[in-house]
């Protein structure tokens, strides 16, 4: 039986998908690959169909990431049925998926599996920014997939 995991920022572009590769990597990693099935979207449809952002791309590219095959897509309501962890890049779309979600629905942001981040902590949205706003998104990213793949070595393994 596979867990499933769904990472959301606003427009699958950036933060979701640069998280959903670490993500997958992190869990293989730790043998959960079989075990735990992740994917990305984003609360809004303004790139669905489309690639990443190229910034994004070549930060994952320059540590060794392959992000080529993504396509953005836009989180569907359905979905709650066969998801069973949604993780939320920021406040925002937290609360734009809370609202969204069933009762029982587990929803949090990403970043609470990260043990040296502050509560409450945000990964924030680097589109308008510079190539360092990308590394430290992707810093922010792999110590929550990390801390998010021992948490499931733990729980599931």
């Amino acid at each position: 039986m596979s867990h499933h995991i769904c990472l959301v920022c606003l427009g699958n572009i950036c933060r979701s998908p640069m998280a959903e590769i670490v993500l997958r990597k992190a869990l293989a990693d730790h043998g959960l690959g079989d075990l735990v099935t992740v994917d990305s979207a984003g609360t809004g449809d303004w790139h669905s169909g489309g690639p990443m952002d190229a910034r994004a791309a070549a930060m994952l590219a320059d540590h060794g990431y392959d992000g080529s095959q993504h396509r953005a897509r836009q989180f569907l309501p359905d979905w709650w049925e066969r998801i069973d962890l949604v993780l939320a890049m920021d406040a925002r779309n937290l609360s734009t998926l809370r609202r969204l979600a069933p009762a029982g629905a587990d929803v949090r942001l990403f970043r609470s599996f990260d043990p040296a981040a502050p509560p409450d902590a945000e990964v924030p949205d680097p589109y308008d920014g510079e190539r360092e706003d990308f590394a430290e998104v992707l810093r922010m990213v792999q110590a929550a997939s990390t801390g998010l793949a021992d948490h499931l070595a733990r729980t599931l393994g």
